[in-house]
């Protein structure tokens, strides 16, 4: 450390510098809980993100990363730089938007499960907006499945759909979130503690119902499907009335929605987001708003880890 000329302060010797590409993989390995998954969703091999990672400790001088079996565990040091990388990540995503198609027009069609256009759209809609304030984007709210089809199909530019949990959907496009799935109830409530178990779930098709019929089966717990809904909206509404419990994301146990102690009943596991484009798909508008997507999704597990820590 040497003091500057003008007295002004100190300044630090050396020019290493965090890289773009070293955060974003960074990030895509808090996002997706592993360096293989990580490295499909940052398009390079396994070996060459371990080596972009063995970079960034020596950039940094910290060990970022714990052993911990087969798990991906972060030390002190790498939670502290996850804060850091995403909202650096965060920045470089707006400033691009920003000088690159600020002026640019264009329309994007984005297809979306219901539930996530209601939890996720608002925020990423706002921030195509304020790049591409002539931008259009049609939303088409359909279940991930049918998605894919009408992705393939060239209907759509770019779909939100689920991964994960033993889903159906090959997992060919970019990890976006990355969320544990908890059983809700009502608090002060007492459906959970009903045999059998009431629940409210979505369609037969959902990867979210076929995951935790299957954990509830591998516990021995007798269950019953009292509520059937589409949308995590219509099963709030009973889990809400203290009628059932559902299987929902962690990030909307809020207010008088209360996650069930594991210990009542068990784990089901994480669900995924991927992002998939269509191969027939281009122009600025839709890089901007594939980017502004992938920032959105960063500050969300962001927000989200934070609240995981204080809990």
């Amino acid at each position: 450390m040497t003091m500057t000329g003008d007295g002004e302060g100190p300044s630090f010797g050396g020019s290493a510098m965090l890289e773009i590409d070293l955060l974003k993989t960074f990030a895509a390995i808090a996002r997706t809980g592993s360096f293989s998954r990580a490295a499909q969703s940052v398009h390079r091999t396994p070996s060459a993100v371990s080596m972009q990672m063995k970079r960034l400790e020596e950039i940094v001088g910290r060990p970022l990363f714990a052993k911990d079996g087969r798990n991906v565990v972060f030390t002190e040091a790498g939670d502290d730089l996850l804060g850091y990388a995403r909202r650096i990540l965060r920045l470089n995503a707006e400033a691009l938007a920003r000088f690159r198609c600020a002026d640019t027009a264009g329309m994007v069609r984005v297809g979306t499960p219901d539930d996530y256009a209601t939890r996720f759209l608002p925020k990423i809609l706002a921030r195509f907006a304020a790049s591409h304030p002539l931008g259009q984007v049609d939303v088409d709210c359909r279940p991930s499945n049918e998605l894919v089809g009408r992705l393939d199909a060239g209907q759509i530019d770019i779909a939100l759909v689920s991964a994960g949990l033993g889903c159906t959907v090959p997992t060919t496009g970019t990890i976006v979130h990355r969320e544990k799935l908890v059983w809700a109830g009502v608090r002060w409530g007492e459906a959970h503690l009903r045999r059998p178990l009431p629940l409210a779930v979505s369609g037969t098709s959902c990867s979210w119902r076929l995951r935790a019929l299957d954990t509830l089966d591998a516990m021995g717990l007798p269950y019953r499907v009292a509520y059937s809904s589409q949308h995590y909206v219509g099963q709030m509404a009973a889990v809400l009335a203290d009628l059932a419990v559902a299987p929902l994301p962690s990030s909307v146990i809020d207010g008088d929605l209360v996650a069930i102690d594991e210990r009542i009943l068990p784990a089901i596991g994480h669900y995924e987001i991927q992002m998939m484009r269509s191969a027939r798909a281009g122009g600025a508008a839709v890089e901007a708003l594939a980017g502004h997507i992938v920032a959105s999704f960063e500050a969300e597990d962001g927000v989200l880890g934070e609240r995981e820590a204080a809990e």
